[in-house]
Formats: structure tokens, C-alpha cells, sequence
């Protein structure tokens, strides 16, 4: 009996099928596909945690690869299916099991999107601060298994802050299961953790106790420029001091960036210029109280030197149209074709520098390069959009320019969206020799026949 029917007679043709049309959506993630002649092996789409455990079982025994997927929103190729694999889809496990405001948690199943969280949590009055562009589409499995962030980290953390316990299947289908409510639990290794940001390659996990945090019931929100990244430096310095925890976000854009975004617009709060501009905004409790705190910090980043013009939103459309000026990145695919991206973490005091070091770097190489910046910065995170003018475009030379230098200046190649197949070759330039041995030891342990995602992050040895 094949693998197939093995499967099928353990848990029902209508969760494993190898029908082309059911498999063809399944073929891609967001920015790779299989190559035309490359088939997989079936679609599972499981409804319960047994269910997988089956599966998985099933599929060590034969040796048979295995491919999780949520919203298939990915950027690095993470859920991209290899040949002969089978791609295990979560989409059918999307109940919302228990909203708890009293231990402020939520108990989901894994393909459960993101944006029904953050909807359920506001029907209870409560708030899930992860937010993506993806929202709609991407799912919590995905969430967990990249480690998401957004913009809100700065306050709340990435995902790995914003899980309490949690329920995986490992590869041989044992289940582990760990649904703790509790903020406090050391009671041995938080084993949880394994499988955030392990990319799907350690365990399929398939229900999550999420942390839920108040409702903000204040924004405050301002554009300011400023002369220079010092002055960014000095003003980040200054609003942790004045906000204190009250900052959710401190968005910075190089003049390429917003003179990209005023042009995309045609029009934009403040003109161009060849300053640095900077989205700050804070979240609290008290609208009035909060917004006179918040517009004397402006008022002394101004008396200070540190802001050279500023506008402060005094409405909720007043705040959207700020940022719809950071919004603007969403346009570059279509405005600013061909370039590469990149979404890369640097220690915050360094990232001026390093943007100004990597420009002159790509200069050398291509002398028509366009480089525009943008990102979160207090969180140490920064994107890049970079075209040459080169015909073929460069995109493998372009990939090893900016990683060898975020490598050197002590940065991580991937601030978000993980590694999956598209950053692997570069991984050493973020984790020494001895931190991917013993990313391999565990790999080793939890998935000794390696069937579970496999080529992915890392090749074994």
C-alpha cells in the first residue's frame, strides 16, 4: 500500500489527496515556487492535533519529507514544498477555543488568522498588539514558527513575548502539550520556545495560548524632522524618558524614502528634504492627559535642536494621513522594480553609519545605484530597497554585498520572516560555528531522520 493510502486510510481521503488541482495553491509561498516539473507527493489539511500526530506518524516511519504551512505569506520561502514532500496545511484548525480577559489570554488553534485574534481580542476589549500587512491571510502556526514581529515591538515585543504555552506535535507524532495561562511558570526548560522561530523544522505546532494586553484608549502621534541620525540617537533617548512606556512606535525614514513616498502621494505634511523624518507615537490611558505629555516632548525636541519642524496630529485622520506616508514601502514593488529588499537588524547606535558605509560599498559596484531606507530603528531594525541599473540584475551579488556587511558590523541577516530557503547560504554571517552545531544537535534530537522541513535554515552535515 503507498504512503498515500497508508495516510488516507488512517485519516480520511478528505484530509489527504494527491488531486493536482487541490495541490496547485500549495505550491508557493509568497515569493518562491516549486520549478513547473517538480511535483509533491500530497495535500494533508488535518482538523484536529490526533490528526497530525497520525500524519507525522506515518511519515517518519516511511522516511517521507514534510512541509508545514500556514498562510503561505512567507518572504524567505520557509513553507515552499521540496519534491516528493507532503505539504501538511493548518487552515482547517482555525477555532478560537477560549478568550480568558481575567489571565488576559487566548487559546487558538494554529491556522487561525491573525486578524480574527486581533478582532476577537477587541470584541472583549482587549488588545493582540502583533500587526502585519498580512493580517487577513497570514495564520498564528506561521506567526510562531518566524518569531513575527511588526511595528508595535518596540512596546510589546515580538511574538516570542506574546505566547504564554503552547501544543506541538514532534516529527516521530508525539504531542506535546504545554497550555500554560501563567506569566510565571519556571517549572524546568520553557519548552515552548523550541519551537518559536524554529521555522517549522523542530515541530508542527497546532495550538497556542496567546498574550493578550488593554486596549490603548489614547494615540499620540507626530511627524518631526531631524538633521541627522545623531539627532535620532539623542531624540529616541529623549522620549523613552519623557513616555516611558507609553512609546509604541518610532518609525525613521531617509530622505530617499520620503521623497519616494511625497512623490508616490504627490504631496506629503512636511516637504522633502535631505533631513532624516521620523513617525513617533505613543499609546496610554488618558487622551487629554497624554496628548499634553506627548506635545511637550515635541516642544522640547524642538527647544533643544534635536527636531527641526514637526506636525502633530490632532484627529484620528490626522494620524492615518502620518502614516499613510510610512505606508508607502507597499508601493515600491510596483514603483521601484527591479530591486532587492531586505529586512535587517543592526545595533540601533550603529545603523547610520552602517547605511552610509553599505551605500558607498554598493557605489563602488554599481556607480547607479539607488539605495532607500526606512524602519522601525528603536528596535534595531531597518529595510532596504536597492536597484543598480545593471542589466541582468544582480540579485545574487546584491545578496552577498549586503549580508557580508551586515555580518561585519555585528547585525542579523534576518530582523523578521526568518530564514527559510532564501537567506540559509548567509546565515553564518549572524550565528557563529558553534551556535549552528547546536542548532543541528537539536535538530538532531527532536527529528533524527530529518523528515520534517528539511533544507531549510540550514543544510545538515
Amino acid at each position: 500500500m503507498s504512503l498515500v493510502a497508508r495516510l488516507q486510510d488512517a485519516v480520511g481521503a478528505e484530509v489527504v489527496t494527491a488531486d493536482a488541482a487541490a495541490l496547485e495553491r500549495h505550491r508557493r509561498d509568497w515569493m518562491m515556487e516549486m520549478a513547473p516539473d517538480e511535483t509533491m507527493l500530497a495535500l494533508a489539511r488535518p482538523r484536529t492535533t490526533a490528526e497530525v500526530a497520525a500524519i507525522l506518524r506515518l511519515c517518519d516511519a516511511a522516511g517521507c519529507p514534510v512541509v508545514p504551512q500556514g498562510g503561505l505569506t512567507g518572504l524567505t520561502g520557509g513553507a515552499l514544498p521540496r519534491p516528493g514532500a507532503l505539504a501538511l496545511s493548518l487552515e482547517r484548525m482555525n477555532a478560537i477555543e477560549e478568550t480568558d480577559p481575567v489571565s488576559a489570554s487566548m487559546t487558538v488553534q494554529a491556522g487561525v488568522t491573525l486578524q480574527r485574534v486581533q478582532e476577537e481580542a477587541e470584541a472583549h476589549g482587549m488588545l493582540f498588539p502583533l500587526d502585519l500587512g498580512g493580517r487577513g491571510s497570514c495564520q498564528v502556526g506561521g506567526n510562531l514558527s518566524t518569531n513575527a514581529g511588526g511595528n508595535h515591538v518596540l512596546r510589546y515585543g515580538m511574538m516570542r513575548e506574546l505566547v504564554l504555552g503552547l501544543e506541538a506535535v514532534l516529527p516521530d507524532g508525539t504531542v506535546v502539550t504545554s497550555l500554560n495561562k501563567m506569566l510565571k511558570n519556571n517549572a524546568g526548560y520553557d519548552i515552548k520556545q523550541l519551537f518559536i522561530g524554529s521555522e517549522g523544522t523542530l515541530g508542527v505546532v497546532t495550538r497556542a495560548v496567546l498574550r493578550l494586553h488593554p486596549r490603548p484608549l489614547s494615540v499620540c502621534t507626530a511627524l518631526c524632522t531631524l538633521d541627522d541620525y545623531d539627532a535620532v540617537c539623542a531624540m529616541l533617548r529623549l522620549t523613552k524618558e519623557r513616555l516611558g512606556g507609553m512609546l509604541s512606535a518610532y518609525e525613521l525614514m531617509w530622505p530617499s524614502f520620503y521623497a519616494f513616498a511625497a512623490a508616490v502621494r504627490q504631496r506629503a505634511p512636511i516637504p522633502p528634504s535631505e533631513r532624516f523624518h521620523l513617525l513617533v507615537e505613543a499609546a496610554g490611558t488618558d487622551q487629554e492627559a497624554d496628548q499634553a505629555r506627548f506635545e511637550r516632548l515635541i516642544e522640547a525636541g524642538l527647544e533643544g535642536g534635536l527636531v527641526r519642524d514637526a506636525v502633530v496630529a490632532r484627529s484620528i485622520a490626522q494620524r492615518q494621513e502620518l502614516w499613510t506616508i510610512r505606508d508607502c514601502s507597499a508601493e515600491l514593488r510596483g514603483r521601484f522594480w527591479p530591486h532587492q529588499t531586505f529586512d535587517v537588524s543592526i545595533p540601533v547606535p550603529r545603523i547610520g553609519a552602517f547605511c552610509t558605509a553599505l551605500e558607498a560599498r554598493l557605489g563602488a559596484l554599481w556607480p547607479e545605484v539607488e539605495v532607500i531606507v526606512f524602519g522601525h530603528v528603536a528596535d534595531s531594525n531597518i529595510h532596504l530597497a536597492i536597484r543598480t541599473g545593471a542589466r541582468p540584475f544582480p540579485a545574487a551579488e546584491i545578496d552577498r554585498a549586503v549580508y557580508d556587511a551586515v555580518g561585519e558590523w555585528l547585525g542579523s541577516v534576518s530582523a523578521e520572516h526568518g530564514i527559510g530557503l532564501v537567506k540559509k547560504a548567509y546565515l553564518d554571517r549572524s550565528r557563529s560555528p558553534g551556535e549552528i552545531a547546536l542548532m543541528r544537535r537539536i535538530k538532531a534530537a527532536l527529528d533524527p531522520r530529518g523528515i520534517l522541513n528539511p533544507g531549510k535554515v540550514f543544510d545538515p552535515e
